[in-house]
């Protein structure tokens, strides 16, 4: 197993093979500072290979999900210097990166959000594989009433509910509650308060120690893969992917579970 990374602004929590990440600036509603990002950057490079972690929860303390990116910064960062449009230019790109590095992490994602995600606490949500969220939840893209555009999530946004419900959401800044949100497809459940969120992300994990570490890791692979790839390379890179699994330990464990009716080694 992986020696955790020293952490500033998160909370970790490993239990039973599954690693609960908790955002822990919540006088700082949680935003995308440089030490949270930085965290997460780390702990996902940290623990991306290991097998014996099974899946992950991103959640905020406080009551907070996460509020976006760190105005302060951009006002002292890229507005307060001699920083030119090269230099915010190469900024954002590293943020799209972070973007990518959450959605492509090769294990199951659970994003459990109560209270606010707005802006690119939104677009972090949306990297995630499911998503559960409170009714109360509050939810805005918000960057353009603030003369700036959701640059690095938009691809994110569009994923999730599709280019229309992406245009006016990001073109008209609404606001929505966390029944809107499931509505549209932002989320996949909805829970009453936080005791259902609770129990809702139990029975999700559930079905997640039924699955085996590394199939689930090449499935995501490939399902990620079909953004970018032409036909035929899909068709190349999802065969290699299958062989790799079916002579693998993991798929001799599986077919020999089934044809003798018992639970494979990782099943819980």
């Amino acid at each position: 197993m992986s020696e955790l990374p020293e952490v500033k602004a998160v909370k970790l929590d490993l239990e039973d093979e599954w690693l609960t990440i908790s955002f822990n600036q919540p006088e700082k509603r949680n935003a995308l500072t440089e030490e949270l990002t930085n965290d997460l950057k780390n702990i996902i490079e940290t623990t991306k290979d290991d097998l014996t972690i099974r899946g992950v929860t991103m959640r905020g303390e406080g009551g907070i999900f996460c509020a976006g990116g760190d105005l302060k910064m951009f006002k002292t960062g890229f507005q307060g210097g001699e920083q030119g449009k090269n230099d915010v230019t190469q900024a954002s790109k590293l943020t799209g990166k972070f973007f990518e590095m959450v959605n492509s992490y090769p294990k199951p994602v659970i994003m459990s959000v109560e209270g606010a995600a707005m802006a690119g606490g939104l677009g972090l949500m949306t990297t995630g594989d499911v998503v559960i969220v409170t009714k109360d939840c509050k939810f805005s893209l918000t960057e353009t009433t603030l003369g700036i555009p959701p640059a690095q999530i938009a691809p994110f946004i569009v994923a999730r509910v599709g280019l229309s419900k992406a245009r006016r959401l990001m073109l008209t800044a609404a606001r929505l509650n966390g029944s809107d949100a499931y509505e549209i497809g932002l989320a996949d459940f909805l829970a009453e308060d936080a005791n259902e969120l609770k129990t809702i992300e139990n029975e999700i994990k559930k079905g997640v120690m039924k699955c085996a570490p590394k199939a689930n890791a090449v499935t995501k692979e490939i399902v990620l893969a079909t953004r970018h790839m032409s036909k035929d390379e899909m068709i190349e890179f999802a065969a290699n992917g299958f062989a790799e699994c079916m002579l693998s330990p993991e798929g001799l464990e599986g077919i020999s579970s089934f044809i003798e009716k018992r639970k494979p080694k990782w099943s819980k």
